[in-house]
């Protein structure tokens, strides 16, 4: 029988993002998204720059944005290991949209610009459903 909840942990390099009980977490792998709800299959998978959601036990929605790195599944424990991530509250709109535009002038041939640009699209994202009440 499958529990009620996962254990969910986001982890960036340098802190503990969020950590607790989820019903559901959605990410992008580099199969594409990757929904996970409890009794999920045990995985290893591939992040890419782009937007986690964690649907909390209490019914409130997360969003962070998390640069590449890994996320893990095993017996209802989800580990979301990444370089950078950021809760969606935490993150400055216009600041992302002003990296966005410097990385894109950088052009996008180059593989560190391109990095840059989905960083910094994935950030706006992920402030964007803060702002439009989607996540909090």
């Amino acid at each position: 029988m499958a529990s009620e909840n996962l254990q969910v942990e986001l982890v960036a390099a340098d802190r503990l993002v969020w950590s607790g009980e989820a019903k559901q977490v959605t990410a992008r792998t580099v199969e594409g998204d990757l929904g996970v709800l409890p009794g999920h299959a045990p995985l290893l998978s591939v992040l890419v720059p782009g937007v986690v959601d964690v649907q909390t036990a209490d019914g409130e929605t997360w969003a962070a944005a998390v640069d590449t790195g890994f996320l893990s599944v095993a017996d209802n424990r989800v580990s979301i290991l990444s370089e950078y991530a950021q809760l969606s509250h935490e993150i400055d709109l216009e600041k992302a949209r002003h990296d966005l535009e410097r990385a894109r002038e950088a052009g996008e041939d180059d593989d560190e610009a391109l990095a840059n640009v989905r960083s910094a699209e994935a950030r706006i994202r992920a402030a964007e459903r803060e702002t439009s009440g989607r996540a909090r």
